[in-house]
């Protein structure tokens, strides 16, 4: 029994990387999360529509077709991959850091969909009331839009970070299997189903990861409820 609770040190690594990848996707997409949010629900242009397809498109796309892309613009060859490793020294591809980007954009459309939904519930004459005091837009933003929206930031950053934490197979075609580096836990339980006495090891980290999530959702669903009373929106 303590073979199956214990991990082994390559497991431990890969749960380690995981946590590591979904806090580094879910950090760094966050602010373009709610400025595409914000975009997408409080204003009106030309191909607002286009924008919001292609904010979604990693939700019906298989997800080794996004990781095929992703190779194809920003591997160590592709059409972006090449500029920025020849003139910044910046390579994605086969990194801990390539992998943490193809998480962020699989978990992207999950964060602006609840983020959107937050802001688009922001009552505009909070807002407007803002602007007839004097308030210049960026002020109301960030004193009303922003604080009363939170609750929808908090559950987009937790669906970001559950969806990079389980991401498999944009992660996989992008920056491969690599112990160590890219080995998420996500790959090492596939590794772990391809080889002879595996499925322990499988079965170890398929525990892990659930614990992980359910952890996530449940502080998810706390902080809403703590947001909420202070924001006065319920009860």
């Amino acid at each position: 029994m303590s073979d199956v609770l214990s991990l082994s040190p390559e497991e431990v690594t890969a749960v380690r990387l995981s946590l590591r990848i979904a806090a580094m996707a879910t950090i760094a997409s966050l602010p373009f999360g709610i400025a595409a949010a914000y975009a997408v629900a409080r204003w009106r242009f030309p191909g607002r529509g286009l924008l919001d397809g292609l904010i979604h498109l990693p939700l019906v796309l298989p997800p080794v077709v996004t990781g095929f892309l992703l190779l194809l613009l920003l591997g160590r060859k592709g059409v972006l991959g090449a500029f920025l490793a020849d003139h910044f020294g910046i390579v994605f591809s086969f990194r801990w850091t390539g992998a943490a980007l193809a998480a962020a954009v699989m978990g992207f459309p999950l964060m602006v969909r609840a983020i959107r939904l937050s802001i688009e519930s922001v009552d505009r004459r909070l807002e407007a009331a803002s602007g007839t005091l004097g308030a210049p837009p960026l002020a109301t933003f960030f004193l009303i839009t922003l604080p009363l929206a939170f609750p929808g930031i908090v559950v987009g950053s937790i669906l970001s970070f559950a969806k990079a934490l389980g991401e498999f197979g944009a992660t996989i075609t992008f920056v491969s299997n690599i112990p160590g580096e890219t080995q998420t836990i996500s790959a090492l339980i596939y590794t772990n189903t391809q080889v002879p006495g595996g499925d322990a090891g499988a079965m170890r980290l398929m525990l892990v990861s659930t614990v992980i999530a359910f952890a996530a959702l449940l502080v998810s669903e706390l902080v809403q409820r703590r947001a909420r009373r202070r924001l006065s929106l319920v009860p």
